[in-house]
């Protein structure tokens, strides 16, 4: 009971301070609409030294939060994609914030056209626990590069993190610029149901469609990062070593607690034997022991792991064969929330695997007989947020390319697409809407503002009233055919 008051009183503060924070920086915005060049990479070169000098200290607070987070793991998908991303930026705001010139119709000349990159104003981030530096501080730098003040509504999952990030933005910018809102499901309701310019949220498609219907309510644009079963097809005749290892690479990371993570496999019939037995090989090279390994990083809390292991029950109780790789056949059940990869096989339509996004370390495998067969049963679901295809036949890669849709594509890889500073990263359908990173992220949090311009000289007056007159004819007859 007293717990509960505490938590109240807590979420009170928290949504008290968050409608504060956000008046003032809409106030800040209109006495700034269109911050400089200058004063923007100033920003972003300033989020970069916090970055690089508090290296040691995100890492110890990600590791604590997940109870083993693997350091390696967070400098390669969290801290260097952040650092990446801000370099990348830098290098090419000024060329971004440019006014891009259109073409005039001659019927309208003489006259220019221009599109101008406005900011929006003040936009909302709302953060998942499963990588919260990276899924931070990317739409941050979108967000400053285009000139918006900017609210981080961090994961009540990662309290650690989330505290850190707080105090590391509070030291670098003023709570006008930039500022970070911490606590539970409540104050996050509230964070999403304000009136920003702009809403980016990363997490699951439930809680993405009651960001989106509270959005809805200002008529505030939104940005949904969400998930989706990513279905990983292996070709009939790529190396098995190739495919096995770049999958058990993209499935291992983070405990495949990752929204691009491959969720499922679609293998030839007469080559899932050979997958299974290749995989094992490659995991075991990758992680030999799991158990006290600092490589190897557990479920983030027992919620998630519980419901991983019931999953698993489903699945077995229904009659699929459960494969655990776990190469030093270690206890993984007794006081760690660490967890073997577990394939799946014979999985059918009944079973959790099956049917929502696994985020963890589970890997159904299911058959296919002829590419066209495993491209229906990607259709015949929800688009994913990211397909892998693993074959170096050109012509297949391209049918395969044609033939289906999901945010986005890998060939002959997993996850490495999301690095990829030019490419725009998002969703499509259920997996999610919009995209940023790059310039699409200068995109996302610009207004893409036209703006048609004539001096002296009006040629639209030969079309004023009163009309049917000889002019009128002449400019029918050129235009309208």
């Amino acid at each position: 009971m007293v717990a509960n008051v505490v938590q109240l009183t807590e979420s009170k503060k928290h949504i008290q301070y968050t409608g504060r924070i956000f008046e003032e920086q809409r106030l800040a915005f209109r006495r700034n609409p269109m911050p400089s060049a200058t004063e923007r990479k100033e920003n972003l070169k300033r989020l970069k030294r916090v970055l690089l000098k508090n290296e040691s200290r995100i890492l110890d607070a990600i590791d604590r939060d997940f109870s083993c987070r693997s350091r390696d793991e967070t400098l390669i998908a969290e801290v260097m994609p952040s650092v990446q991303g801000i370099n990348y930026a830098l290098r090419h705001l000024e060329g971004w914030m440019k006014p891009s010139r259109r073409s005039v119709s001659v019927l309208f000349q003489p006259a220019s056209n221009k599109v101008h990159y406005q900011p929006l104003g003040v936009v909302g981030i709302i953060v998942p626990w499963n990588y919260p530096l990276f899924l931070a501080v990317g739409p941050l730098v979108a967000a400053l590069a285009a000139g918006n003040r900017v609210m981080v509504k961090m994961s009540e999952f990662t309290p650690h993190t989330s505290a850190l990030f707080k105090e590391l933005v509070e030291s670098t910018f003023p709570q006008d610029l930039v500022a970070v809102i911490n606590g539970e499901a409540d104050v996050a309701a509230d964070f999403s149901s304000r009136a920003f310019d702009h809403l980016l949220f990363t997490g699951s498609t439930s809680v993405g469609k009651l960001v989106m219907r509270a959005a809805a309510e200002h008529l505030t644009p939104v940005t949904l990062e969400l998930g989706g079963k990513s279905p990983a097809i292996i070709s009939a005749n790529v190396p098995m070593t190739d495919a096995a290892q770049r999958i058990a690479f993209g499935k291992a990371i983070n405990a495949g607690q990752t929204c691009v993570a491959p969720d499922y496999v679609l293998c030839p019939a007469d080559r899932i034997q050979t997958f299974v037995d290749e995989f094992r090989t490659q995991f075991a090279e990758m992680y030999p022991n799991l158990r006290d390994n600092d490589d190897f990083t557990a479920i983030i809390n027992e919620r998630q792991y519980e419901r991983l292991q019931a999953w698993l029950d489903d699945a077995r109780n229904k009659g699929a064969e459960i494969i655990e790789i776990n190469p030093a056949q270690e206890n993984m059940k007794d006081g760690t929330r660490k967890m073997p990869i577990h394939l799946v096989l014979n999985a059918t339509a009944d079973m959790k695997v099956l049917q929502d996004e696994i985020f963890g370390p589970i890997l159904p495998v299911v058959s296919y007989n002829g590419i066209d067969e495993a491209i229906t049963y990607i259709n015949d679901r929800p688009r994913p947020l990211s397909l892998y295809y693993f074959g170096y036949e050109r012509d297949l890669q391209d049918y395969v390319i044609a033939q289906t849709h999901s945010g986005g594509m890998c060939i002959n890889d997993t996850l490495m697409h999301v690095a990829q500073d030019d490419l725009p990263f998002g969703g499509v359908g259920a997996s999610g809407m919009g995209s940023y990173h790059g310039k699409e992220g200068f995109l996302t949090f610009s207004h893409a503002r036209g703006i048609f311009s004539k001096q002296r000289f009006n040629s639209g007056k030969f079309v004023y009233a009163p009309h049917g007159t000889a002019m009128h004819k002449m400019v029918y007859k050129m235009f309208i055919r």
